[in-house]
């Protein structure tokens, strides 16, 4: 039977590469695949991976129907054995029903991928609702590491470097130490520090020189 899978994780874990290694993997056995995404770093209309791994991909936005294009797609003679949605952060709740649709009433793979939890530690509505409605929820293994060294368990928001936890919750850039609006993986703890690798300066610091955690009410 068809399902809808959840594939998630941090930042810079690899699921954008894993997005297109399963549509390379299901072409050659000549599977025919449709692939959504929304702000990826390489422009509209593609999915693409920090490897420079690149393909061709529907653009969404907050308006788009999954169901309805997938059902008009299909009465005009298409094909289609399953469906990648990259980026599925971005995706609203009601999108997310739209996937499980396709899955329930068309009988397609729905494969999506996406960041659990947004700068601030929360859940991104998308994400949260594919965790209540997927067949299959995956934390990718590709350990994303922290500037320290240690696993990346959090993303970040940082602005000329220094993080910040206030804002848009989406808000797409790169980084760029000029002052624009970056992202970088943290582990837990420096994240409750907003400890990132330009406030910690050059290189990875010991443990041992870090400041104390303030105590409650200071």
């Amino acid at each position: 039977m068809a399902e809808l899978a959840f594939f998630s994780g941090t930042m810079d874990c690899g699921k954008s590469t894993l997005a297109l290694q399963m549509q390379h993997n299901r072409s050659a056995r000549g599977l025919r695949g449709m692939i959504f995404t929304r702000n990826d770093q390489a422009g509209a209309g593609r999915l693409s991976s920090r490897l420079g791994l690149v393909a061709d991909a529907v653009e969404t936005d907050e308006r788009f129907d999954f169901h309805a294009h997938l059902v008009t797609y299909l009465t005009a003679g298409g094909r289609t054995d399953y469906v990648i949605a990259d980026e599925a952060q971005f995706l609203s709740p009601e999108q997310v029903d739209q996937l499980a649709r396709v899955v329930d009433d068309l009988g397609i793979d729905v494969f999506a991928f996406g960041i659990t939890t947004d700068f601030r530690t929360r859940l991104f509505p998308g994400s949260q609702r594919l965790i209540e409605l997927a067949d299959r929820v995956e934390v990718l293994q590709v350990e994303a590491l922290c500037w320290c060294g240690a696993r990346a368990t959090h993303n970040a928001r940082t602005v000329g470097g220094r993080m910040v936890v206030e804002g848009a919750q989406v808000v797409v850039g790169a980084v760029d130490p000029g002052g624009e609006v970056g992202y970088e993986v943290l582990c837990r703890r420096h994240h409750r520090r907003r400890l990132t690798a330009a406030a910690a300066g050059a290189g990875p610091i010991s443990p041992e020189v870090l400041p104390p955690d303030p105590m409650p009410g200071r």
